[in-house]
């Protein structure tokens, strides 16, 4: 197999020879408990720094201390005095370390304090992390302390010029160092080969032609160097970048109908392919009205067209949208998808669309911002805009005002990961409460610095921001493989959706506080029908019929390519959905029909005037596994978006937001439609806070209380509160003796954020816990969950007081409550000693679908449960088949009682080498007509000894009853099959292994004779 791994060696890949070491903060939260662990390793790791060698010689070291964290003076940051006690303590231990081995020190902690005092604003953005002017100040403080003298002013034009080359090489170098997907570059993932249906020798694989850009990368990064000493020397110098190294064409492995590739296509794509005569042309539909006829609503409903890429070239592949409190629509633009190559010239967007109200339809297109890459999230936030672009979420603003071209950009988080671009940070939303949400998928390893300490995680999981404090918080680790559903209803419960199965999860029940780890497995709150699914959202409009709000709005893109409706409901502590017509269902088209096979619904967006619009990604081919990232066919030419109404009811009249007085925003949160609460909320913050809480005071004073929305209308008080960072206790308490069960819950979940500030909150939690409504115990169980310190051990007390509650919900919620208390040091042991508790607490077991035989020896269970794990691994076979082996109807066949899995030869190759062809298998037909991509083959992922685990794993559950599969046979298989660079085509590995009638028996090819009484039987089978 070799290795699967392309290792990136930092220090030796560029012949370090002077290495500036920052260090010291996010060690420093440990506090002086830490501090002989942290001078132990500061200790090895200078040692070890001294004595390499990166191809220069042994490397001049400079240690640098941390910055102090400046008091901003702000009600929404803490002073920094708790930081800073711990920061001198790791400032001095590091002096004493860098002493001893005679490596120079420096020490930013101290004249920052100085520089904090004497500027007349602050330095920071959130007390540790620098403004440009922080930059700016502190930059000659370090230039002194390295060289020995003063450097030239900052505000000398030579030194803006020279930083202006040192930033342009730092962007392009970043671009390499910290590039998207770097798990498809070098992880496990790119040594999959991808190989043309009619040349499959030529199969690139990720690693050799991300490698190649990589190269070109390096060659431009070394090109804008030689600009950073020629601004130095004061000289002109031009970057040409004509020296770049080539980059190998990509087959495509798609096996058609392929669309049409016009002139167009070629000057955007990577490379560019021959269809196969295997994959036919077909014409791609480029009149956005023509692909109407493919489009399916309910009865009553009306769908039309808003626009394209012929109308509006920059509106390409679609990836979020939403509309502001000008009733404007933005939309991110993603033509580079997957990633923007090193010698891309037409960047990704960010775009805003003015509306013509009479029709609905786009009347102008302005170009917010420019040069991003890989926008897969945005959010508003007072006058600006939160980006995502890895691995730094930016705030975007247009100091005009007018919020129309971006012209000041600011870090406001680093250090999310995007190690496959489908997993990044996207479908950022506001919880009501006006904390924003970002997410990461599998295969990540995110690292965000925070004021509070450092926030690390693994693969996946949901992330809690509030833009006012800064304050970063992992809210639900989970195994997810790609989460891009988040959505909150009217009463503010969020369903967060998993994209690669479309596994949809009500997320309060686990989104409780883990320090470390993540939450197991929980129940789905809906029976979806089929995946992946890009984005969600609920229907919030009058323009609808009554019964339909609240409904649950589930794009899908694979399969079914439309927008599945579902109808929420009441579960105990929770809620529970039940799948009802479609909103949108796109007519693919088969060998006899006409359809839009690129149909890929990703986003929803309820319109000020209550109208629908969606997004249509436009996307042939939307995999990463299955195809190269450069593979020719992925579009960049194509974007739609389309409207739908209901006519026989009014639109509603746009609700004025911008530029409103407080007063006329605080009526607008009576107001039924959650995007018109949201818009005004939003709109809200940009006022002064004081005039804000003021105003809000007094209309939650004038609230009328007979109205039938007052409770809601008073939560929605305390929403405004938290989300501009004021405690109000009174309306807190108020609201937590609300007769509505639903106002009450979420009075608690405000209450677990503002525990900090509230002096009765472990009292509050009390009367929680015992309150007779199962959603607000849910809440009091979780918000349990972050309790800390001198309260853990009340917290741990009052949690049991749920141990025997038998809601599914509130029993996952408590163990995972419970789990969390019993690791804190004030519960030691506690859950031990509890003999009761500890029962409660066993594991619940996951569902068994085997061994049908249930007499194994001790060395088929080994394997049958390694083949478990890896059946239910990361994107592997439980995300198509599913875990229950009955795969999804009409788009992934099932495995139970599958008679493919007769041949084990046949097994072991499809496994191998992949699958990919229009597939009959219990009387329904599986494949391309459905728009199913490739199964991809898993021989570079897996071991021998992993793949006949899995193998036997399937054969001996579900129903199924055959034999074992030996690491022997698959290695044997592996080495027949070598050299095949694609995957087989259903009619090719029927050739070598046809299908066998149920009746008959069919022999396991392990010798010579098996595999002559397989050709004898076969004339029989066709």
């Amino acid at each position: 197999m070799g290795k699967t791994e392309v290792t990136y060696h930092w220090g030796a890949d560029f012949h370090a020879n002077v290495i500036l070491a920052y260090w010291g903060f996010n060690e420093s939260f440990k506090g002086e408990a830490g501090l002989e662990d942290y001078k132990k390793a500061l200790d090895e790791y200078l040692k070890n720094l001294k004595t390499s060698d990166f191809g220069k010689g042994h490397p001049r070291v400079v240690l640098f201390s941390p910055i102090a964290n400046e008091n901003l003076k702000s009600p929404n940051y803490p002073d920094g005095t708790a930081n800073n006690k711990n920061l001198a303590l790791y400032t001095k231990a590091m002096a004493e370390v860098a002493k001893a081995n005679d490596v120079q020190f420096i020490d930013l902690f101290t004249p920052s304090e100085k520089l904090y005092s004497q500027a007349a604003h602050p330095l920071t953005i959130d007390g540790v992390h620098l403004t440009d002017e922080g930059d700016k100040e502190l930059a000659p403080v370090q230039f002194r302390a390295l060289f020995g003298k003063d450097g030239a002013s900052t505000t000398d034009p030579t030194v803006d010029k020279i930083r202006d080359a040192v930033l342009t090489k730092n962007d392009e170098w970043h671009h390499r160092y910290r590039t998207v997907d770097q798990y498809n570059i070098y992880g496990s993932r790119s040594r999959i080969k991808y190989a043309s249906p009619d040349d499959p020798k030529n199969a690139p694989d990720n690693a050799t032609i991300m490698g190649e850009e990589m190269a070109q990368r390096d060659v431009k990064t070394a090109n804008r160097d030689q600009a950073v000493w020629a601004a130095a020397e004061g000289k002109a110098f031009t970057v040409k970048d004509d020296n770049l190294p080539p980059v190998d064409k990509v087959p495509s492995n798609r096996v058609g109908p392929f669309p049409v590739q016009t002139k167009e296509d070629a000057t955007v794509n990577t490379t560019t392919a021959k269809p196969s005569p295997k994959a036919p042309l077909r014409p791609y539909i480029e009149k956005g009205e023509d692909t109407l006829k493919y489009i399916k609503v309910p009865e009553g409903c009306k769908v039309d067209f808003i626009a394209s890429e012929k109308e509006f070239p920059e509106l390409i592949n679609p990836v979020q949208m939403a509309f502001d409190t000008r009733g404007r629509l933005w939309v991110a633009s993603w033509p580079n998808y997957p990633e923007t190559t090193p010698t891309t010239k037409v960047f990704d967007k960010l775009l805003i669309f003015d509306i013509d109200p009479k029709t609905g339809k786009f009347t102008k297109c302005t170009t917010f911002a420019d040069g991003l890459n890989c926008p897969t999230g945005f959010q508003f936030y007072k006058d600006g805009v939160i980006v995502m672009q890895s691995p730094d979420m930016i705030f975007l603003r247009d100091s005009t005002g007018k919020q129309m071209h971006a012209d000041t950009s600011e870090r406001i988080v680093s250090g999310l990961d995007a190690a496959d671009s489908h997993h990044e940070t996207n479908s950022i939303c506001y919880e009501p409460g006006g904390a924003v949400y970002f997410s990461d998928g599998v295969f990540h390893r995110t690292n965000v610095e925070t004021l509070n300490g450092p926030i690390r995680n693994q693969n996946a999981a949901i992330y809690r921001y509030e833009p006012r404090t800064s304050r970063f918080d992992r809210y639900a680790p989970y195994g997810f493989a790609n989460p891009h559903g988040r959505v909150f209803d009217y009463w503010g419960n969020d369903i967060i959706t998993d994209a690669t199965g479309n596994n949809s999860y009500f997320a309060p029940a686990f989104s409780g506080h883990l320090d470390s780890g993540a939450h197991p497995k929980m129940k789905q709150f809906w029976d979806r029908p089929s995946r992946p699914c890009p984005g969600t959202n609920i229907l919030s409009s009058r323009h609808f019929p009554d019964d339909w709000q609240g409904q649950f709005l589930d794009g899908n893109v694979i399969g079914f390519q439309g927008i599945f409706r579902a109808k929420i409901s009441e579960d105990g502590a929770g809620l529970k959905a039940v799948t009802i017509d479609p909103l949108v269902e796109g007519l693919l088209g088969d060998d006899t029909h006409e359809g839009n096979p690129d149909f890929r619904p990703s986003g929803i967006a309820v319109a000020p005037d209550g109208s629908l619009y969606f997004m249509d990604w436009s996307q042939m081919l939307i995999g990463h596994l299955q195809h190269h990232l450069r593979d020719p066919n992925r579009d960049h030419l194509h974007g739609r978006i389309y409207r739908i109404t209901y006519p026989s009811r009014p639109l509603l009249t746009p609700k004025p937001i911008y530029g409103q007085s407080i007063p006329a925003l605080l009526e607008l949160l009576k107001e039924p439609e959650d995007n018109v609460r949201q818009r005004a909320k939003i709109e809200l913050d940009t006022h002064d806070t004081a005039e804000v809480m003021a105003a809000t005071d007094k209309w939650e004073k004038a609230l009328d209380k007979s109205d039938k929305n007052y409770e809601h209308n008073r939560l929605e008080a305390l929403w405004v509160h938290q989300w501009q960072n004021v405690v109000n206790l009174d309306l807190l308490n108020d609201v937590l003796k609300s007769p509505e069960p639903r106002a009450r819950a979420q009075a608690v979940r405000v209450l677990c954020y503002w525990m900090d500030r509230v002096p009765n909150h472990m009292a509050l939690l009390e009367t929680a816990i015992k309150d007779p409504a199962p959603r607000v115990r849910l809440e009091a169980v979780r918000a349990l969950s972050f309790v800390k310190g001198q309260d853990a051990q009340k917290a741990f007390d009052l949690a049991q007081l749920e141990m025997m509650d038998k809601d599914y919900y509130i029993d996952y919620c408590f163990r995972e409550t419970m789990r969390q208390l019993g690791s804190l040091p004030e519960n030691q042991g506690k859950i031990e000693k509890t003999p009761i508790l500890a029962a409660r607490l066993r594991a619940v077991p996951d569902a068994k679908y085997g061994p049908t035989r249930k007499k194994l020896t001790a060395a088929e269970q080994k394997m049958y449960d390694l083949g478990k794990e890896v059946f239910n691994k990361d994107v592997h076979c439980a995300t198509c088949h599913q875990p229950d082996g009955k795969g999804v109807e009409n788009t992934y066949p099932p495995l139970a009682k599958s008679e493919w899995l007769a041949d084990q030869d046949r097994v072991i190759k499809i496994v191998l080498k992949g699958l990919y062809g229009e597939l009959k298998l219990q009387g329904k037909t599986y494949g391309p007509s459905k728009n199913t991509p490739p199964m991809v083959g898993f021989g570079p992922l897996d071991t021998d000894e992993e793949i006949a685990a899995v193998i036997s794993f399937v054969r001996q559950s579900f129903g199924n009853d055959l034999d074992f599969v030996k690491p022997e046979e698959v290695k044997r298989v592996r080495e027949e099959v070598k050299d095949r660079n694609i995957f087989y085509m259903t009619d090719d590995i029927l050739k070598e292994h046809p299908l066998v009638p149920k009746d008959a028996k069919a022999p396991d090819a392990k010798s010579a004779d098996a595999k002559k009484a397989s050709e004898t039987k076969a004339p029989a089978t066709k």
